[in-house]
């Protein structure tokens, strides 16, 4: 279906879920000049109350009121992961064009129901995967698409970072099934697993395990995760993750191509076979837990935006975005007698 464009000098935007990666789209919401946040809703009378109080705006208990009554063009939508489809779906049924927080779904029949929900509406739906804006992931897009260095031959990535009791007693729908959808891959190393399958093209087959290793007595979902990863070509990647180890380390990914090596932990380095190395500085980092965000989501938001009023698609769609989803799932399924019933 058509996308419409917004012709109105400012986007009047809507936010529901107050939680923590609420204040990376609020800030960016405020930065952009062409957009005015004008209602925030949640269930937690209280996370709704702090965001009214800083930002001055109405807030509302839920989300079909705050559609109800604010009548916004766009809503970001930062709930836990298994309200995302619904709420989304809710939105693009009315017209209102949204912005999803990753997960694109709990499910992947979930995730296409919202993939057909958004074919057939007039609105815009993108879901954010904002590490794919940071300024070294770009630069090694270009080096790629430029060809000096040959075909991809495979790759690895790896997330290992610190995640406590204290983590998922603050926010417990996070370590529960029937809310995340699952533990460090839907949640943590999502984002990285998606660069993987982003730069290496379509995953042909899955091979996983995951498990719980440090946090068997806390959590219902998974801290650990190996897979091996088959892509169109006969490529193939290793991915590991885990929030079992002491400190929230800088994510690595390597890249193997014909004519060269590209590494990435924190900057980018490119090992030319002729011998040369070059570097790739990374100007924006996040820091501590906020690391797994990212520095670019101000960059993605006001990139959605853009295609809102332009009524173009999104580059990170939910059928882009339900990918990821996949991958993981498939190794849920796989991993069935170690991590036990899932809804």
């Amino acid at each position: 279906m058509t996308h419409r464009t917004i012709e109105a000098a400012t986007l009047r935007v809507g936010l529901v879920g107050c939680g923590s990666i609420a204040s990376q789209h609020l800030d960016a919401i405020s930065a952009n000049p062409d957009a005015v946040l004008v209602a925030v809703a949640d269930t937690d009378e209280a996370a709704v109350a702090a965001v009214v109080a800083d930002r001055g705006v109405p807030g509302y208990p839920d989300l079909t009121r705050m559609l109800d009554e604010a009548q916004p063009d766009v809503v970001h939508i930062c709930t836990p992961h298994h309200l995302h489809a619904a709420m989304a779906i809710e939105s693009l049924r009315r017209g209102v064009h949204v912005l999803l927080e990753k997960p694109v779904a709990t499910t992947v029949a979930d995730g296409e129901a919202l993939v057909r929900a958004a074919r057939s509406s007039t609105a815009t739906l993108g879901v954010c995967f904002q590490n794919r804006f940071n300024p070294t992931i770009l630069a090694i897009r270009d080096l790629l698409e430029g060809g000096t260095l040959g075909a991809l031959l495979g790759g690895r990535a790896a997330v290992t970072w610190f995640r406590d009791e204290s983590y998922y007693a603050s926010r417990p729908w996070r370590g529960r099934w029937s809310e995340s959808g699952g533990g460090v891959l839907i949640n943590q190393a999502i984002h990285t697993l998606d660069l993987l399958q982003w730069f290496l093209g379509e995953v042909t087959t899955v091979r996983g395990v995951a498990t719980r290793v440090a946090l068997s007595d806390t959590i219902e979902v998974e801290d650990t995760a190996v897979l091996q990863l088959g892509h169109a070509g006969g490529r193939r990647s290793l991915f590991h993750a885990s929030n079992g180890y002491v400190a929230n380390a800088p994510v690595t990914l390597e890249l193997i191509a014909e004519r060269g090596i590209v590494k990435l932990d924190t900057d980018v380095r490119v090992e030319h076979a002729d011998g040369r190395v070059d570097t790739i500085r990374e100007t924006r980092i996040g820091h501590g837990e906020k690391a797994y965000w990212g520095a670019s989501h101000r960059d993605l938001i006001d990139d959605f935006y853009r295609h809102v009023r332009a009524g173009t698609p999104f580059s990170i769609g939910p059928a882009e975005a339900l990918e990821s989803l996949k991958i993981i799932t498939a190794v849920y399924d796989q991993s069935a007698d170690l991590l036990g019933p899932r809804p």
